[in-house]
């Protein structure tokens, strides 16, 4: 009988403030939910008490009070939620102003910078007072090239505090990718570092820079951050708007002020992959993702002042956004700007010794690659701080999980997490009070009412289907930018089962409770009319030691689908018919053989999103000679010409 890999003891649950949430809601409410299950359930049910809990739990300030909760239409996405009241997000992130360290910025070279907690807030009004002197207020966007470090977030909490917008890239972002992004939103102000390292190599982004400016006509003024480039001047930049370096901009000092806006008042745009087409733009409000910010870090991650925080993720990823709202809670965290694996594998297991990080957050490609590259941590590393180990980006295979407890600590809550991009946060995640089960994701978060459904929008369990979330949240986006009467809108998520969040995940609800996330419906694979989710296939493929990553396709072939498997091996290993059988052994019997590829084939690299997400979409369109719609937001572009007119293919 399959039993958890990890279990709280019961003075854990009872420190956690999951608990302590649960035990706030009994005495407020006059109930006995005496679990999570019994919380959840509430939590969906009485939304209109339980974000209101949320809102005092966490003590958040509200400066005009809402009419009411919740203020719901006839069907999804038609609601509103705190009507009336005003609130900033950005002073929430500022709440603590002692001497404890907020941010310490370490790169890939070694530099490190510390701020505290008083000295961010300094920075924050600084450069608050500066962009308000350049015009910068109620609605306007502040847009950010920069590497993940603390000038990215002073800049952001600036914006957010003066009631304007902000949205960042990341400087490996190429220029169309940047311009089909920010050219969409106009910024007033841009923020760009001159340069930036990635694998022991410095990168200067001058002329990158240059033409993106060409393409931003709206910019105000330009900021330019000497980051791994000291000699910048702004004589080497061709904007229209004035240039000025990061420290001749603001000077730091005094306290910062917090413009009141409305709940849904646009704090972030974040962006699609862009792999089908131009970028969609997403807005999110300060009051949503506050609130769902503080419940997931606060509860499921079970975050605390005393903490530290790591997320392995760029600017342009979902993932910072979600990191920096931990200042929230008053923890440390700890920004990362360069390789995860330079100088070497152990990069940034050294940083949880090193800066003492207690949740540590990455994703599942990094644990199988620190698995085949034979690190074993829990040999060369104390780990003492480390509490929590949180993985998203794609699903975590079920022998990663084995080797977590095994190699890197068997005493940790392993949180496997699972939202995204157009939510700015997640639906399936973690929970500090629950056993950890192999391969599952913990549990479905609070307030979201989360099922799985089958094609005719039935629930089911312990089966696959797709993950729609049934009822309105806080945190679903404002909207689209551009999107004046919500078309858009609602084509990407309402399409597909009327009323209802469709979010494009093929996934299972399991008996304990949790969620095993099995790809994206869109991957999904359909040989002789079965639906496969990818990652089954892949989870098996990690098995094989020659094997350091793979992606599988669906071509169509002779009036139906055959499995096409991509493999890309160790360095001086090539794909032979013994390795091939060896491959499809594997997956036949652990799967069925329906899983099993009919071609395999190796191929020197796989192609991947700026944020790490292999693209099986992209591929499928190439085999099939399909064009591939804005290819700038693909971190390796090339590699997709090596799955181009193959002669395997043909036959």
């Amino acid at each position: 009988m399959q039993q958890p890999l990890w279990t709280p003891t019961a003075e854990r649950v009872a420190a956690s403030r999951m608990d302590a949430f649960r035990r706030f809601v009994n005495q407020r409410h006059g109930l006995q939910l005496a679990d999570y299950p019994a919380l959840h359930a509430w939590s969906v049910e009485k939304r209109e008490a339980f974000w209101p809990a949320i809102v005092d739990f966490f003590e958040i300030r509200f400066h005009s009070p809402a009419g009411c909760t919740l203020r719901e239409g006839p069907a999804m996405p038609d609601a509103q939620w705190f009507p009336g009241a005003t609130l900033n997000f950005a002073e929430h992130l500022l709440r603590r102003r002692d001497g404890h360290p907020a941010l310490v910025a370490i790169g890939e070279d070694g530099s490190r910078e510390q701020l505290s907690h008083a000295q961010l807030a300094a920075h924050v009004a600084g450069l608050q007072r500066a962009l308000r002197d350049a015009g910068v207020g109620l609605g306007d966007r502040v847009a950010a090239f920069m590497p993940n470090t603390w000038q990215t977030v002073v800049g952001m909490l600036a914006s957010a505090s003066l009631g304007a917008t902000w949205s960042s890239c990341s400087p490996d972002f190429g220029t169309q990718g940047v311009t089909d992004r920010f050219g969409q939103i106009e910024p007033r102000v841009l923020i760009a570092a001159a340069g930036y390292r990635y694998a022991g190599k410095r990168i200067d982004l001058t002329d990158k820079l240059n033409e993106i400016l060409h393409q931003l006509p709206s910019l105000d003024h330009l900021v330019i951050v000497p980051y791994s480039r000291d000699e910048a001047s702004p004589a080497d930049y061709e904007s229209v708007a004035p240039a000025t370096l990061w420290q001749d901009f603001y000077q730091p000092g005094g306290a910062p002020q917090f413009t009141p806006v409305s709940f849904d008042h646009p704090l972030y745009i974040l962006y699609s992959s862009g792999t089908t087409g131009a970028p969609k733009c997403i807005v999110h409000g300060h009051g949503g993702t506050l609130l769902q910010h503080v419940k997931e870090l606060g509860l499921h991650t079970d975050l605390s002042a005393t903490d530290t925080l790591f997320y392995y993720t760029t600017c342009g990823w979902m993932m910072w956004n979600w990191l920096v709202s931990g200042l929230a809670l008053g923890p440390t965290l700890v920004l990362y700007d360069g390789s995860p694996f330079h100088p070497g594998p152990t990069r940034l297991i050294d940083l949880i010794d090193a800066e003492d990080i207690s949740v540590f957050g990455t994703s599942a490609k990094f644990i199988a690659a620190l698995e085949k590259a034979g690190v074993r941590p829990r040999e060369s590393h104390k780990l003492r701080s480390l509490k929590a180990i949180l993985c998203t980006g794609s699903p975590l295979a079920h022998e990663s999980f084995d080797y977590v407890y095994r190699d890197v600590k068997p005493d940790l809550c392993l949180s496997s997490i699972s939202g995204g991009t157009d939510i700015v946060s997640c639906f399936a995640l973690g929970n500090p009070t629950l056993p950890v089960w192999r391969g599952e994701l913990q549990c479905k978060g609070l307030g979201m009412d989360v099922q799985v459904w089958n094609e005719l929008g039935q629930p089911v369990h312990n089966d696959k289907g797709e993950l729609v979330c049934t009822r309105h949240f806080p945190s679903m986006p404002v909207g689209f930018w551009n999107d004046a009467d919500g078309e858009k809108f609602r084509a990407a998520y309402f399409d597909t089962f009327p009323g209802v969040w469709a979010h494009g995940d093929y996934a299972e609800e399991t008996e304990h409770g949790g969620l095993i996330i099995h790809g994206r419906s869109d991957a999904i694979l359909n040989p002789g009319g079965v639906r496969i989710g990818t990652a089954e296939i892949y989870r098996q493929v990690e098995k094989v030691p020659q094997v350091l990553e793979s992606i599988a396709i669906g071509q169509d072939w002779q009036g139906d689908v055959r499995v096409v498997l991509f493999v890309r091996l160790r360095e001086g290993v090539t794909l032979d018919e013994p390795l091939r059988d060896e491959i499809r052994q594997v997956i036949r019997a652990n799967t069925t053989p329906r899983h099993v590829p009919e071609k395999v084939i190796q191929v020197a690299d796989i192609p991947r999103t700026l944020s790490g997400k292999i693209v099986e979409l992209a591929v499928r369109n190439i085999v099939h000679g399909r064009p591939v719609k804005n290819t700038d937001a693909l971190a390796n572009p090339q590699a997709l010409e090596l799955y181009r007119d193959l002669p395997d293919l043909q036959k």
